[in-house]
C-alpha cells in the first residue's frame, strides 16, 4: 500500500514530495522537505524482508500518513549529530570509553525525537522577574517508563533521566544464545501493572533478528501496555527485526539512527556496530 503525499493546509500537495519505491511494491518510502523525520511505514499485512530502505542523500526528509491500527512506523531522524555519532560507533578503532559516550549521546538525541508531541503537558502561570507568564510544563504526575535492555541498553538510556522531567526506570536483562539465537531473561524489574495511560520507552541498541525486542514487548503487553503506548529506541535496526515487530505489534513506533540491510548467520547486523555491549564495556 503506497503512502500518499501529505496535504498542505492550503489544500495542495507540496512540490518537494518524492516517492521512493522499494523492492516490495506493497511498501513505499515517501520524502518531503516539509517534514522533520524520515519515516518508514510498514503494514502488518505485508512482509518486510525485501525492504532495504534507500536513505535520501540530501537533507530532504520523510513523512507519512498518520499511524493507524495496522501500521508500524520506523523513524530515522536525519540530524547531522546523529549521523556523526553513528559514524563514531561504526568505527572499529573507537575505544570503549568513547564508544559508550557516543552511545549515550545518541540515545539522548533519539529519545528527544521520540518524545516530540508525546509527553503529557499542564499549563499555568508563573511569576518571571518581569511579570506574569503563561507557561506549560511536562506533567510530573505521569512519569515515562524507561526500560533499557541490558547490557548496552544502559548506555543508550544513560541520559534519559537527566533531561526528562519525570521517569521511572525498569531494568530488563536479556541474553541471546549464540547457537540458537533465542533470547532468555535473567533480570526482570518490570512492575506487575502499569497505570492507565502509561508511556514506555524500550531501549535496545541492536534490533537484529528481533528475538530479544519481541520478547521484551511481549512482557510489556502482558502487563497491560498496548503497542501505541510504547516507543522503541535503537541505534541500528535490520529488516528481520522490523518485520517481526510490524507483524506482531501494529501501531508501534521505532526510532533508530540507521537501518542496515543484512543480518548474518551469527545474528549480527552488517555492517552494524559489532557487539554493542562488549564495545561499551571493553569485554
Amino acid at each position: 500500500m503506497a503512502l500518499q503525499a501529505p496535504v498542505h493546509p492550503s489544500g495542495s500537495r507540496p512540490a518537494a514530495f518524492v516517492q521512493r519505491h522499494v523492492k516490495n511494491p506493497s511498501l513505499s518510502y515517501t520524502a518531503s522537505a516539509m517534514a522533520k523525520s524520515r519515516i518508514h511505514s510498514l503494514s502488518s499485512k505485508h512482509r518486510f524482508r525485501s525492504l532495504i530502505p534507500k536513505v535520501a542523500e540530501s537533507d530532504s526528509v520523510a513523512t507519512a500518513l498518520p499511524v493507524t491500527g495496522d501500521r508500524m512506523l520506523v523513524m530515522v531522524p536525519p540530524h547531522p549529530l546523529i549521523k556523526h555519532l553513528t559514524s563514531v560507533l561504526r568505527n572499529e578503532q573507537t575505544p570503549p570509553a568513547m564508544f559508550k559516550s557516543a552511545m549515550a549521546e545518541l540515545g539522548r538525541l533519539l529519545i528527544y525525537e521520540a518524545c516530540r508531541d508525546w509527553l503529557p503537558m499542564i499549563s499555568g502561570e508563573i511569576q518571571s522577574p518581569m511579570g506574569v507568564a503563561n507557561v506549560e510544563f511536562v506533567d510530573p504526575r505521569e512519569p515515562v517508563a524507561i526500560i533499557p535492555i541490558l547490557r548496552a541498553g544502559l548506555a543508550l538510556a544513560e541520559h534519559a533521566a537527566t533531561f526528562l522531567p519525570a521517569t521511572k526506570t525498569y531494568h530488563l536483562g536479556m541474553s541471546r544464545d549464540e547457537e540458537t539465537l533465542q533470547p532468555s531473561t535473567y533480570l526482570n524489574k518490570i512492575p506487575e501493572t502499569f497505570p492507565e495511560g502509561s508511556r514506555a520507552l524500550v531501549i535496545d541498541p541492536m534490533l537484529a533478528t528481533g528475538g530479544t525486542i519481541v520478547s521484551a514487548l511481549d512482557l510489556l503487553t502482558a502487563k497491560g501496555l498496548t503497542p501505541k503506548q510504547i516507543k522503541v529506541i535503537s541505534a541500528v535496526a535490520a529488516p528481520p527485526a522490523l518485520e517481526k515487530l510490524s507483524r506482531k505489534f501494529p501501531g508501534l513506533l521505532v526510532y533508530t539512527a540507521m537501518i542496515d540491510p543484512v543480518v548474518n548467520d551469527k545474528g549480527f547486523i552488517v555492517p552494524g556496530l559489532g557487539d554493542a555491549g562488549d564495545r561499551c564495556y571493553g569485554t
